[in-house]
């Protein structure tokens, strides 16, 4: 198993033909003041699994905070079914439009995925506070 696409953007979508179109990919948010809200942001994982991984697997992913907590979590389960040795392995591909994520003070937020027992690092993003005028 590996993790193919791990990032946090505006917005995203799987396309038809198994694409993943990615718009406004972001690493820093400036606010006026704390805590923050993002009123919208998009997550999204894709994650290639082995030929051995058929079955149904959970997955977490967790936003932590600038002291190392938690604070946001998103989880699911993902069912992999197996492939042809001739094809591409199965893949997950998660696209979760996230709203009103509050932040709460101005730091790094590390983004990881667990999954099969393995942590797997992430996006960062940097939340900045900055005066009023500016944000």
């Amino acid at each position: 198993m590996r993790l193919l696409t791990f990032a946090v953007c505006d917005q995203a979508a799987a396309t038809p033909d198994g694409k993943l179109d990615l718009h406004g990919v972001f690493h820093d948010l400036y606010a006026p003041g704390f805590p923050a809200r993002q009123d919208r942001m998009t997550l999204v994982v894709c994650i290639e699994w082995d030929p051995d991984d058929e079955g149904r697997h959970h997955f977490r992913v967790d936003v932590r905070g600038p002291d190392g907590r938690p604070t946001l979590t998103v989880e699911g389960e993902s069912e992999v079914t197996p492939r042809p040795a001739d094809r591409p392995p199965p893949r997950t591909q998660l696209v979760m439009p996230l709203e009103e994520v509050v932040f709460p003070v101005p730091g790094r937020y590390d983004f990881d995925i667990r999954v099969k027992g393995q942590v797997m690092p992430g996006p960062v993003l940097y939340l900045v506070e900055v005066p009023p005028e500016t944000a």
